[in-house]
């Protein structure tokens, strides 16, 4: 069963990074399981589910929360955003939350809630609004994602974090979490952000070319799975190369765990003990460095 279940995921892997059609896919789930029915129990349970495993309630009373939409660099925009009731007269950091390559999901606002709670003003940038938006469709989402307009996105990005820079209630600091397609946009973000950019962290995150690791000024910390051969191939040696640039970088590789530890929404790749680890690190890492 051990087996079967890593030659799953693995499929399941390449089917939603590599845009590999969706029949083709089911048949190899099939081949390998024996039959439909147990093929679909099984990508059912690899796959995030958007209404599983919820934190923060998207009403709880100790957060503001929203939705704002408008204009950047020429094209639709639109964030959720969430940050505490009350911050006890401090003045709080501000986190990006980059979503996965399945757009703005009810997990990664949950996320962002989960941010807030933590002590920071989490802004969730839907960086499919220029496209109209994240659909419900998750597999459009990710050919939607294919399809982006990179450029655009991080200029997008950068707006976001000098309005963030600019918010009076806001220690003036901003830093970035992402996750899969979104910790691979953290990574491209450092590059281009220069010293807007007080921090950040990717989970699981594809990595630029080394070369571009000179470029970086943000401190960053990086979390890689230990089986995720795909990402580790590119994300390993970006971590090598900022070390060698004299960069400020932390990278963990969390063994005998599968890409997506992080998403509780996933039953068979989630990892609590992993995923609590790297949390942890994550706060303390934002915290260290946006707070007033």
């Amino acid at each position: 069963m051990t087996d079967l279940r890593e030659r799953a995921v693995a499929l399941y892997d390449a089917f939603t990074h590599e845009h590999r059609d969706r029949r083709a896919f089911m048949r190899e789930m099939v081949a390998l399981t024996g039959s439909a029915v147990a093929a679909e129990a099984l990508v059912a349970a690899i796959a995030a589910s958007p209404a599983a495993a919820q934190q923060v309630k998207a009403d709880d009373p100790r957060l503001r929360t929203g939705t704002a939409k408008g204009v950047e660099a020429g094209k639709p925009a639109s964030a959720y955003f969430a940050a505490p009731r009350d911050a006890g007269g401090r003045k709080l950091g501000t986190v990006l939350v980059i979503h996965e390559n399945r757009g703005l999901t009810e997990h990664i606002r949950d996320v962002a809630r989960r941010v807030a709670l933590a002590g920071f003003r989490a802004v969730v940038p839907d960086l499919l609004a220029p496209q109209g938006g994240t659909p419900a469709d998750e597999d459009r989402a990710r050919d939607m994602i294919a399809a982006i307009d990179m450029d655009l996105a991080l200029a997008q990005a950068q707006a976001a974090l000098a309005r963030a820079a600019r918010q009076r209630s806001g220690s003036g600091k901003v830093g970035v979490v992402g996750f899969c397609w979104g910790g691979a946009f953290v990574n491209r973000l450092a590059v281009a952000a220069g010293p807007a950019l007080n921090a950040g962290v990717a989970y699981y995150g594809p990595a630029p070319d080394p070369s571009e690791a000179s470029r970086v000024q943000a401190p960053l910390l990086l979390h890689y799975a230990g089986r995720d051969a795909r990402v580790n191939a590119t994300g390993l040696p970006w971590a090598k190369a900022l070390q060698a640039a004299g960069k400020q970088v932390e990278a963990h590789v969390y063994p005998d765990v599968d890409h997506a530890f992080n998403n509780d929404t996933s039953k068979e790749r989630y990892n609590p003990t992993a995923a609590k680890l790297a949390w942890d690190r994550t706060i303390a890492f934002l915290h260290a460095r946006l707070d007033a």
